[in-house]
């Protein structure tokens, strides 16, 4: 089989960058294993567009929001299945200085654009939100595992995926073009999360290895908006609340822990007035981030068909839309990514 592009791996960066590859022209294969996808499958796929305790533009908001909601929705009318939920995001106040400051932000043009409204008293009574709190645009969440599954049938209907594992030992590099097994490819792009550390291309680059686990309960309360503040609380096309997330470079080999169940609960309990819930699931996933929290978009320094599109940590869902496209950029028209992004700033150290 020949084909113009082999991507390792189908979980959100790969999903979207053999999209936007098929969509351009281009005959793509995709090698992948859903089970392996599990930084994917479990993400909660949340897109804020201010975060932190600070509450800070997040990196790039300007130029990454607005292809968000623009990519995804095409994605849904591609295949057919309903995936994305602009519904905005409430983060409730602190304190009266907590929602003065937000008063004044509402007339700075760096937030006013993702402002929807600012409460100054209690917006719902099981929240503890006496201060009110500011409603967010542009924001919601992506049901990644609806999307990722209805992607594969779209990849396997038209012959682009194989359902299987990769084994780089059988990558062959003749004149530049990618041999693999039966498959003949002008390049090979590595969408394989942490996969990519154990491949002789790209383990010298610095992964940050993130273990995040989150919960599905039953509670009363099914707010449209997402609620943040400590830990996110969505509400789910099944009537379950999502909430999480913890952050953990230790302990990457363990399974879920009581330790981060708890703090999750605990958190939940300092936000809701309502006591009462019930821990339906409890899913734990490694992210593929980077010590400097930049992904890795790029060409190899030494072969000039092998590159990758990865490390994208816990705001994959964000940061791939604008990303892929600068990604495409390199695959066919050799524009060099963006320093910050790009793998060369990497190559002093090898």
């Amino acid at each position: 089989m020949e084909v113009d592009f082999l991507l390792i791996g189908q979980g959100i960066a790969g999903t979207v960058l053999s999209y936007r590859l098929i969509k351009s022209g281009f005959k793509v294969m995709v090698l992948d294993l859903p089970e392996q996808n599990l930084s994917s499958r479990i993400a909660a796929g949340l897109y804020n567009p201010v975060t932190g305790r600070k509450m800070v533009k997040t990196w790039n908001a300007d130029l990454l929001f607005p292809e968000i909601e623009t990519l995804y929705s095409e994605l849904e009318e591609v295949l057919g299945e309903k995936f994305l939920y602009s519904c905005g995001i409430y983060r409730p106040f602190l304190s009266i200085e907590e929602q003065n400051e937000w008063m004044g932000h509402s007339g700075e043009d760096k937030f006013k654009v993702f402002i929807g409204e600012i409460a100054t008293t209690s917006k719902y009574k099981e929240l503890e939100d006496q201060f009110g709190g500011v409603l967010l645009t542009h924001a919601g969440y992506l049901d990644v595992n609806t999307m990722l599954d209805a992607y594969t049938s779209y990849l396997m209907n038209i012959n682009s995926i194989r359902l299987e594992s990769f084994e780089e030992a059988f990558v062959q590099i003749q004149d530049d073009v990618i041999q693999y097994k039966d498959i003949s490819a002008n390049a090979i792009v590595y969408c394989n999360g942490l996969g990519s550390m154990k491949s002789k291309y790209f383990s010298y680059l610095p992964f940050a290895p993130v273990k995040g686990e989150i919960l599905d309960i039953d509670q009363l309360f099914h707010p449209k908006e997402v609620i943040n503040r400590g830990v996110f609380r969505i509400t789910l096309p099944s009537g379950l609340l999502r909430v999480g997330s913890t952050y953990s470079w230790h302990d990457l080999e363990e399974g879920p822990t009581e330790r981060a169940k708890n703090e999750i609960l605990e958190r939940l309990d300092n936000l809701m007035s309502i006591r009462q819930r019930e821990v339906v699931n409890h899913k734990v996933g490694i992210r593929p981030a980077t010590k400097d929290r930049r992904p890795f978009l790029g060409k190899h320094p030494k072969h000039d068909s092998v590159y990758i599109f990865n490390g994208f940590g816990a705001k994959g869902v964000s940061l791939i839309p604008y990303y892929s496209k600068m990604m495409v950029d390199l695959l066919i028209k050799k524009n060099e990514p963006h320093s910050d992004v790009n793998i060369s700033r990497f190559f002093k150290y090898i």
